[in-house]
């Protein structure tokens, strides 16, 4: 079973951390197999806010966890615990993927494992962060960063896209959607590239493209244009491409790429059909086309994908659930 660690000191913030419990701490309904094993690793009873909380362990058990998560530090100008920050250290060097929340990322600065990288975190903070670790590259305008065995959230809400990233590269697509749909929010606020989400898709529905958004996702197997999204919508595609970037940050092109790999996906998780087929009923063609899209975006073609995901999404009997950890790029 893979252990996830949350690091809590003095001064967290709660929200970051109640997002990572939700998401990691039970099993969404109909998921088989064994999920995460969370524990909760501090150093003696903690204030996140207004709340006392009591950790399962000391930090000292950090080093331990497959994935290390550190929600948000609440006071930006004062130095995180030297405590927190070597064991948040010692468990990357353990091997552990190590993970931030919001402002957390400033922990994971000061244990010098976002020097050379690219990293976020709240965008009223990066500033901050970029002058305080001038070795980091500290990028404002995305949700969330992956570099593989390092990742760094934006603020509030972007942990728990990081959250369901992670899940989503544990386990699947199709089970990620599992656990979104049991917090009742968007299982994908992403888009473009897997390491750099940029494409954040809204769940309120008070947005000139509510009602376009479910009609195209009905429609993924069809040949859309962006004529045709702009009919739809009673809008001409000049004005659809504006409220298209107002609202999800990119083109209705790539939007509707993305939404049609991420369809992909969930066929090669849960069907024994074949690329052709799921080509087909994503909208992509032919198999060509979608394994050349599909690679492009996921980093690996669809029959890697299928394989590395098809036991975690049917447990067979002896599927331990065991996680595998990402190299390092």
């Amino acid at each position: 079973m893979t252990t996830v660690a949350l690091a809590v000191t003095d001064g967290m913030l709660h929200f970051e951390l109640s997002v990572a419990y939700e998401v990691f701490g039970a099993a969404p309904a109909g998921v088989a197999g064994p999920w995460y094993d969370l524990v909760v690793c501090g150093p003696g009873t903690v204030r996140a806010g207004r709340f006392g909380l009591e950790p399962d362990h000391g930090l000292d058990r950090l080093p331990g966890a497959d994935t290390v998560i550190v929600p948000g530090w609440a006071d930006i100008d004062e130095d995180p615990p030297a405590d927190l920050v070597d064991a948040v250290r010692a468990a990357h060097e353990a091997g552990a993927r190590v993970a931030s929340l919001c402002t957390g990322a400033f922990v994971l600065a000061a244990a010098g494992l976002l020097d050379g990288r690219r990293a976020t975190t709240h965008w009223a903070h990066t500033r901050a962060l970029a002058a305080r670790h001038p070795r980091v590259t500290v990028d404002p305008d995305v949700l969330y960063v992956d570099n593989g065995s390092v990742l760094t959230s934006a603020g509030k809400a972007a942990a728990m896209d990081l959250c369901l990233h992670l899940v989503r590269l544990d386990r699947g697509s199709s089970i990620a959607n599992a656990v979104a749909r049991r917090l009742v929010v968007p299982p994908h606020r992403d888009g473009g590239q897997a390491q750099f989400v940029t494409t954040p898709v809204p769940a309120p529905d008070n947005h000139p493209l509510a009602e376009l958004f479910p009609w195209v996702l009905e429609r993924l197997d069809q040949p859309l244009t962006v004529e045709d999204l702009a009919r739809q919508a009673r809008m001409s595609s000049r004005n659809l491409g504006r409220h298209f970037r107002s609202v999800t940050g990119t083109t209705p092109l790539q939007w509707l790429l993305t939404q049609r790999i991420r369809r992909a996906q969930e066929l090669l998780e849960t069907t024994d059909d074949g690329i052709d087929t799921i080509a087909a009923a994503a909208g992509m063609g032919t198999a060509t086309t979608l394994r050349r899209h599909f690679n492009r975006t996921v980093g690996v073609p669809p029959d890697t994908y299928r394989r590395t995901f098809r036991s975690r999404t049917r447990p067979g009997p002896n599927d331990s659930g065991r996680h595998r950890r990402r190299p390092e790029p």
